[in-house]
């Protein structure tokens, strides 16, 4: 079983300025084998991991998340950006079109613009799902999405959703598949995943957003 955090910002999304060097350095700590940038609507941070990670013992998967008209989309696989401001299902085709997966992150959280939170898009072709997201102060959300994944048989996914490289592979997934990334996108859909991990400590978070917000006041 190989170590997986498929869910993580870096300094090229706006809410974030985790630097790549810095999360490498925590995802080896963690023991991750496999990581995935996803930033918001761009894949800049995407193509410098994968520069960065060339015959290294991590491999990082294309990723970007977009936002479509009704929520947060994962193109998982994407090394292309995709536009925002599409319908769900546009964004799902996009995605598909590009040979990647379409992955729900933070389903139902209304503050972070989740899916499922203000229309039945529950019917959507979508592959993969995060129940476990470590950034969740409301539980229901991931207990939610942990419903929707066993009532539909979609395969569940953990991610640390990491805007400060500090709380990488907080939730993760472990998944049977080869370290390659074919494999992993079959692993995936095929339901060879487990969501493990626990949540960001919201002491810590508080005091990263406390101490973010105090530097962009300074520059």
């Amino acid at each position: 079983m190989l170590k997986m955090d498929s869910h993580i910002h870096s300094e090229y999304s706006h809410d974030s300025n985790s630097k790549i060097e810095d999360i490498l350095k925590k995802a080896k700590k963690e023991n991750i084998d496999i990581i995935a940038i996803s930033d918001h609507n761009t894949v800049d941070g995407t193509s410098e991991v994968l520069k960065k990670t060339r015959n290294t013992d991590i491999l990082a998967i294309p990723s970007i998340e977009i936002s479509s008209t009704q929520g947060h989309i994962l193109g998982f696989g994407c090394e292309e950006k995709i536009p925002k401001d599409l319908s769900p299902q546009e964004t799902i085709d996009r995605i598909h079109d590009l040979g990647g997966l379409a992955i729900i992150p933070h389903p139902y959280c209304f503050y972070r613009h989740g899916l499922f939170c203000e229309d039945d898009n529950e019917n959507l072709k979508i592959d993969a799902i995060e129940i476990k997201n470590a950034r969740f102060i409301v539980g229901y959300c991931n207990s939610k999405a942990k419903k929707l994944s066993i009532k539909k048989n979609i395969p569940p996914l953990g991610a640390s959703d990491s805007h400060y490289w500090k709380f990488v592979g907080d939730c993760y997934s472990l998944i049977d598949c080869e370290k390659d990334i074919d494999s992993i996108l079959k692993a995936i859909v095929k339901g060879k995943v487990k969501a493990c991990g626990k949540g960001t400590s919201n002491i810590l978070l508080a005091k990263y957003l406390f101490e973010k917000n105090i530097l962009k006041k300074i520059k």
